[in-house]
């Protein structure tokens, strides 16, 4: 297999900075430059005010929105505990099922159960329509969200020079076929110092990392690879300005050359992914794996086994998110069934807002849509309806959220709206409140601004009623006169 044919995993994904700079010329002179400065696009989301579960070191939920959550004291304080549990890896092979009427922050509670583990903990999220759209078997993709939620973290040793940088010092020799570089690198701890031959490719490495004396560097001795810690403490007043993006750090201790456990954590999919395609981890980004043979899944099973006996490696459970789980079909809930019982089995976390419901492709009726056997393993964690206070709390996080100034009198309509419609519907009319309130050159939103809203978008309860008067006008109407 290529990942196991070498053990290091020098598997790199670039991050955009969140301030990107760039000079454009001036139009008014040739010589001068504008700089400009642009920031991070964060997009809103339904759920992107959500930080965590807001919960205390006892597992109490705190009151007043911390960390974006609202209300929903027993089910936020039961998802604690499982959080726990998953944290201290005592619970695996388990599923927690949410359950409650829409509208009550089912899919809020998951995402700050994803916000409380990090990003060590794998949290895979799908919605149960998915498993249909995709062009694979139910099954083979079920499989795939399942091994995407097992994470493998590695240990690695491997040996390192690190210390801060002295001098360097580059010697250019012209000569008939061409320029050939050497340069010496003084590299010191608070110990000791040391002088390096440097060749030319290390000299390019160090030049690409923009190393000046004073930086803190680490290098790999297996690959050569210079990574920059940052500028030593005893050169911070070398200048009299730093960017906001300079890190000081401590000269190292000790000896230059060190053995440092490098930690690599990877999900068991990628794995599978990299092993079962012929260019490797490039795989990754192809988008479309298809379906991927149980013997490459068995092989890898099994070395990551020998793996966790010889201490190289633990495994991560993690948590796969279903979310409309009640679209899924009786194949699907057995496959489910089954897979619980794996010995690396991720915690299983699935919410429904369906009542006594049929299951999918048959005829038989059960609670939530979910076969008996399978409700039979389930921890049941049960939402309720929001109060006008935290519908209130609610509104006003939102509002918050995407940078919308309310008045209070229109908060507080928005609330009674909210509470006479439905929670998502006032949600949506923040932001068309807030541009109209624009349009009127005012920047706070009015009562008038709200009413506007209303008028231009109608609610369920609403189009139901005008369906209700006009229903002989539409096409296909299943209502005949006289009919209920």
């Amino acid at each position: 297999f290529t990942f196991f044919s070498s053990f290091t995993f020098n598997f790199q994904l670039c991050k955009m900075s969140s301030d990107i700079k760039f000079s454009a010329a001036n139009a008014g002179g040739a010589g001068s430059t504008s700089v400009r400065e642009i920031t991070r696009l964060e997009r809103i989301g339904a759920h992107s005010h959500i930080r965590g579960l807001g919960l205390d070191d006892a597992l109490e939920p705190r009151s007043g929105g911390s960390q974006g959550m609202v209300g929903q004291m027993a089910a936020r304080r039961a998802v604690g505990v499982i959080f726990r549990m998953i944290k201290e890896g005592k619970i695996g092979g388990r599923a927690i099922l949410i359950a409650g009427k829409p509208g009550t922050g089912k899919t809020a509670i998951a995402m700050g159960l994803a916000q409380e583990l990090g990003e060590d903990t794998p949290f895979t999220t799908l919605s149960g329509s998915e498993v249909f759209s995709l062009e694979m078997s139910k099954t083979e993709a079920l499989t795939q969200a399942l091994r995407r939620s097992i994470g493998v973290r590695i240990l690695e040793e491997t040996e390192v020079i690190e210390g801060e940088v002295v001098e360097i010092m580059v010697d250019t020799l012209a000569g008939k076929g061409g320029s050939e570089k050497s340069g010496r690198l003084t590299l010191c701890t608070t110990e000791m110092e040391t002088v390096y031959d440097l060749g030319s490719k290390m000299i390019d490495a160090l030049t690409k990392e923009k190393v000046t004396a004073g930086d803190v560097i680490t290098i790999d001795k297996a690959s050569g690879r210079i990574s920059k810690l940052g500028r030593s403490f005893s050169r911070s007043r070398d200048y009299d300005a730093m960017g906001a993006q300079t890190r000081f750090v401590q000269c190292p201790e000790g000896e230059l050359q060190k053995r440092k456990e490098m930690v690599h954590t990877v999900s068991l999919h990628e794995i599978d992914v990299i092993n079962s395609r012929q260019q490797g981890f490039l795989a990754l980004f192809a988008g479309d794996t298809g379906e991927i043979k149980g013997e490459v899944r068995d092989q890898i099973d099994t070395k990551v086994a020998d793996w966790r006996e010889e201490g190289r490696a633990t495994i991560v459970p993690g948590v796969l998110f279903i979310d409309e789980v009640h679209m899924l079909d009786m194949e699907c809930f057995s496959f489910l069934n089954r897979a619980l019982e794996s010995d690396m089995a991720p915690v299983l976390v699935i919410a429904t807002n369906r009542g006594i419901a049929k299951i999918r492709g048959t005829d038989y009726k059960s609670p939530h849509g979910i076969p008996l056997d399978l409700l039979d393993r389930l921890m049941i964690v049960s939402t309720t309806s929001y109060t006008t206070d935290e519908t209130r709390k609610i509104l006003s996080v939102r509002c918050e959220e995407e940078d919308v100034e309310m008045a209070d009198d229109a908060l507080e309509l928005l609330t009674r709206i909210g509470m006479e419609t439905s929670l998502r519907y006032v949600i949506h009319m923040i932001i068309a409140a807030s541009l109209v309130a624009e349009r009127r050159k005012c920047s706070q939103v009015e009562i008038e601004d709200i009413k506007r809203v209303y008028t231009l978008f109608v609610d369920v309860k609403r189009s139901t009623q005008y369906l209700m008067e006009y229903q002989s006008e539409f096409m296909f109407n299943e209502l005949d006169n006289g009919g209920d």
